[in-house]
């Protein structure tokens, strides 16, 4: 196995630590989260460029680096619904992993066509947001469970305070909510844009 392989294996092998150290949801362990989860996200962009660079790329590679990406995001997510403190509704997640269905389901049928559908330029800014998302709702979830660790006060607590802390409070409330519902958006986008652009490889299997 190759060092590409090597690194996407080693995300994969990342997902159950990481929803491990999530779902224990305390001050430590959301850190331990984090890092994590910044770890696997590295092994996500030095592989395929290795990959590229060393001209190794598997057929093993092709079929787990996306897959591995998708587990990594998906736990993420999932994750976070089961976090009550987070508001985030199961709705905004399902959204998101069907598209991903879908977008396999219809790479997939492309590559029964011998037609590879690359990544597009809507789809990275996609993977791009969700990453972004979900780094900042760990910090969120560090900076409350800091709060109730080492002030034992709640970010609901804040809000009721004058001036910037509740700002602040309000922010560690609803910034969850507003961040995913700007990446269901984007991903739907995506989604829709890839189904347009590729809509005749439904007409070819007619």
């Amino acid at each position: 196995m190759n060092l590409a392989n090597k690194l996407t294996m080693l995300r994969v092998i990342l997902v159950p630590v990481f929803i491990l150290f999530l779902a224990l949801d305390s001050f430590h362990t959301n850190i331990i989260a984090l890092l994590v989860f910044i770890i696997a996200s590295i092994t996500d962009f030095y592989d395929g460029r290795i990959a590229r660079q060393q001209n190794i790329i598997t057929t093993f590679g092709i079929f787990l680096d996306p897959l591995a990406d998708k587990l990594l995001v998906t736990s993420a997510l999932v994750s976070f619904v089961a976090i009550y403190t987070l508001n985030i509704p199961a709705w905004m997640v399902i959204c998101i992993i069907s598209r991903e269905f879908l977008i396999t389901g219809l790479r997939s049928l492309a590559a029964s066509q011998n037609i590879i559908i690359s990544a597009s330029t809507s789809g990275k800014f996609k993977t791009t947001s969700q990453i972004v998302a979900i780094i900042t709702i760990l910090v969120i979830l560090i900076i409350n469970s800091t709060l109730i660790k080492f002030y034992s006060i709640t970010s609901y607590d804040l809000v009721n305070m004058p001036s910037w802390k509740g700002v602040v409070g309000w922010c560690l409330i609803n910034l969850p909510y507003w961040l995913m519902f700007i990446v269901t958006i984007l991903t739907l986008y995506s989604g829709i844009s890839y189904m347009m652009k590729h809509k005749n490889i439904f007409v070819h299997n007619k």
